[in-house]
């Protein structure tokens, strides 16, 4: 029996797909649908006149309607700073020490400062402060410079060892592999580690005794304990910035290390320098982290 003969005489014509022996009408589509589709071909087209859409070279049609949503954000925020004027020059030459006395100005820097520290910190010190190898843990009370909050204020205004603020905080540890054997470095490293309270040879760490006395206390002091005003760091807690362990330690001492942070004022940091007021908010935020002193 031919295709034809399975049909009623009524039933229209088949596509001539047929999937397991199941056939497809070829059935003209409804009227409404077909207006409904025909409408949004009209729409899309108006769309893309009216409203940014076309990519060109180096930007989109703009439409013909100017609507913006960068613009939209920019009115929002316009809004926004203009709410917050008051509060922004208040915190730009507010007395830091007294900052907390002031509860709503308090409030809105430590919220400001948020803002400032993940758009500009969290990038190194990690989105949390915790820090990295070579970044410092802002949460703990261990501080290179000092972490009062006018100290704070200072690192993040001037930077650390850039060469773009005089006043940038300034310290340099000798390469000692110039200076020392590969001997005696393993022996002051083990000097160090048993300062800290890890386990390190004895015999070693008594023969790097002296030579720390020579090369090292008149930075870090004969106890180990530092200097802040050097930035040179503690050595007989638990803290390290590039890690205790004996291989670490012995490329610190044998090859220094040199960290360098911008100095953040926009007048030397003509990119993406933050203004007095951010400065004062992210410093009041980190001092508030746990650390501050």
């Amino acid at each position: 029996m031919s295709k034809q003969d399975n049909n009623t005489p009524q039933d229209p014509d088949t596509t001539g797909h047929s999937w397991d022996g199941i056939e497809e009408f070829d059935n003209p589509l409804p009227r409404w649908w077909l207006w409904v589709f025909y409408a949004t071909i009209v729409w899309a087209i108006l769309y893309t006149v009216a409203y940014p859409a076309w990519p060109l070279a180096k930007q989109a049609t703009a439409g013909f309607l100017g609507y913006s949503t960068r613009g939209e954000v920019a009115e929002q925020i316009a809004i926004v700073d203009e709410q917050n004027a008051a509060l922004v020059e208040k915190l730009a030459s507010a007395d830091m020490l007294a900052i907390t006395d002031d509860t709503e100005l308090n409030g809105f820097a430590r919220n400001m400062g948020a803002a400032v520290f993940r758009a500009n910190c969290s990038q190194c010190h990690g989105s949390g402060a915790s820090g990295a190898f070579g970044f410092p843990n802002l949460l703990d009370d261990d501080w290179l410079w000092g972490g009062t909050i006018d100290d704070i204020v200072l690192t993040v205004t001037h930077g650390v060892r850039n060469e773009d603020s005089f006043d940038a905080r300034w310290s340099e540890m000798p390469a000692f592999g110039e200076i020392l054997s590969e001997e005696e470095i393993t022996q002051v490293v083990a000097f160090v580690r048993q300062l800290s309270g890890q386990d390190a040879d004895a015999a070693l760490a008594s023969a790097g005794e002296p030579i720390y006395l020579n090369e090292c206390s008149a930075c870090h002091m004969e106890d180990g304990t530092g200097d802040r005003f050097q930035g040179a760091p503690n050595l007989s807690d638990a803290i390290w910035l590039y890690g205790g362990d004996e291989a670490t330690l012995t490329e610190t001492v044998t090859n220094a290390r040199f960290g360098v942070m911008p100095a953040w004022s926009e007048e030397f940091n003509a990119a993406f320098g933050l203004t007095p007021a951010e400065i004062n908010a992210v410093s009041a935020y980190v001092h508030q982290l746990g650390g501050g002193e």
